[in-house]
């Protein structure tokens, strides 16, 4: 059974961090890229991250040099290293793992930074 499950969301003030993890397990083929999404009410699902299983990692511009993406090809799992964190960063944290054939979607993990 394919399971992709995030954690590591939960509450914090502007200015804080948190670590999100995202682990993929029952999936017959590689991984090629994991990402990391986000959705805020009443917003479209936007791209936060994303990292190849060798190459260059892509970040979207909200996030960029606050947001650092990294992944354990070993145990298919990949992170997200969220510091300086503003209140517009408040968004429900989706994890994507993609094959050649299939994208894989996590259920998501709450993150609320406070003012």
């Amino acid at each position: 059974q394919v399971q992709v499950v995030e954690s590591g969301g939960g509450l914090v003030q502007a200015g804080g961090s948190l670590r999100l993890s995202c682990a993929a397990s029952g999936i017959r083929f590689v991984i090629n890229t994991m990402g990391w999404y986000r959705q805020a009410p009443g917003k479209q699902r936007e791209l936060v991250a994303t990292i190849p299983r060798g190459g260059t990692t892509n970040y979207g511009d909200s996030v960029k040099d606050r947001f650092t993406i990294s992944r354990d090809n070993t145990k298919n799992t990949a992170y997200l290293q969220m510091n300086s964190l503003k209140p517009e960063d408040t968004a429900v944290y989706y994890c994507r793992a993609d094959t050649s054939f299939q994208a894989y979607w996590g259920q998501g993990t709450q993150v609320t930074v406070s003012s």
